[in-house]
């Protein structure tokens, strides 16, 4: 019984240690391996930093409005009788646009009109009889007060006249046409949309805290959805005096040309508010930067040495402090100087310390020069 538990164990033993040799041998020859196997290299391009010119702006989100711009009412009500316009017409100051029915207010005017040369002869004599003291100072001041009666009666039938024919008030284009020959108008009715589009605005905010980098007569570049590839030149041509405490903005209104009159008024407009040019500044692409939860950083690449002599590329993690950013590039504040070369594409696949192969770099395809450490 006793060289039998023996055996057992003997067996045990044998199997339990063969199982740990092979392990160990093959932990061993898995280490070989690795040892042996080429460090991969990942391909990424390449970018050697310069410094140049930094023209950074602002950028703002707003409106377009005209630079005048009414809807077109009756002040009394009245039929219409004859239409002067049409829908898109250029009109003048002044011009004529629709007439309401008068005939009566004519007629008032007419009848008044006819008793003026009487009265006015009546106040005449009773000047004349006054001297001579034939008549009393009552009698004279009758005879004007009906004078000034009339007088005022008749310029108050021309002014009714003149209100029933509604003019343009300003130099502009006419919109779509909402009134028809015929039609009654109460006062205040809508007639058409009159718009001076020679010259546009556009209003919009920036935070307080961008305040002190903007100034009346400071040029911006304006985009509008409908023409994205053309920028519209404008001017700021006022800041309002006050900030809304509730948001923390102010309220900012720019001048833009409009000579071609491609802007409407209501359009959606993006505007890039040009700030004084910094020379010698640090810029960098966009796809150069990652973007993380503890801050911006980049892909430094370095020239290092092997034991045996041979040379190799290094990726090395780098913060950066970013600024204002324009057309796909990033003004860089700090961790960068002239004459790195930094990682532009690729480097989503890289970790800190791991072995690059430039492919292709910013200076006619060749690749960058690597600073050697």
């Amino acid at each position: 019984m006793k060289k039998w538990i023996a055996s057992a164990i003997l067996l045990a033993i044998l199997v339990f240690g063969s199982v740990i040799g092979f392990n160990m041998f093959k932990a061993s020859k898995i280490k070989e391996f690795l040892a042996n196997r080429p460090v991969p290299e990942f391909s990424v391009t390449s970018a050697t930093i310069q410094l140049e010119d930094w023209t950074p702006h602002l950028r703002a989100i707003g409106f377009i409005e005209p630079i005048q711009g009414v809807t077109v009412a009756n002040e009394v009500a009245g039929k219409v009788v004859k239409i002067n316009f049409e829908s898109g017409q250029k009109l003048k100051a002044g011009d004529a646009l629709i007439y309401l029915d008068s005939e009566v207010e004519k007629a008032n005017l007419k009848a008044s009109q006819g008793r003026m040369p009487a009265v006015e002869r009546n106040l005449k004599r009773m000047n004349s009889l006054f001297k001579n003291g034939s008549v009393s100072q009552g009698k004279v001041d009758e005879a004007e007060a009906e004078f000034l009666a009339l007088q005022g009666q008749i310029e108050s039938y021309q002014a009714t006249i003149s209100r029933r024919i509604i003019r343009a008030p300003f130099d502009g284009i006419a919109g779509l046409r909402n009134v028809f020959m015929g039609e009654y108008l109460k006062d205040g009715s809508d007639i058409v949309r009159l718009e001076d589009v020679s010259r546009m605005r556009m209003r919009f905010t920036v935070p307080q805290n961008d305040l002190n980098q903007i100034h009346i007569g400071q040029k911006m570049d304006i985009f509008v959805d409908a023409e994205p590839e053309i920028p519209f030149t404008g001017t700021i041509s006022a800041i309002e005096p006050a900030v809304n405490y509730q948001s923390g903005v102010i309220q900012v209104q720019a001048d833009i040309p409009n000579e071609a009159q491609k802007l409407r008024s209501g359009m959606f407009a993006k505007a890039n508010i040009i700030l004084p040019t910094e020379s010698s500044q640090i810029i960098i692409s966009e796809t150069a930067i990652n973007y993380t939860l503890y801050g911006e950083t980049v892909y430094l690449l370095t020239e290092k040495t092997n034991e045996d002599g041979s040379t190799y590329i290094q990726a090395d993690q780098q913060i950066v402090k970013l600024g204002k950013s324009k057309d796909g590039s990033v003004h860089v504040l700090d961790g960068l100087k002239k004459g790195d070369v930094i990682a532009t594409s690729g480097q989503v696949r890289l970790s800190n310390g791991a072995r690059v192969k430039i492919v292709e770099s910013d200076i006619l395809n060749k690749p960058a020069e690597i600073p050697a450490l």
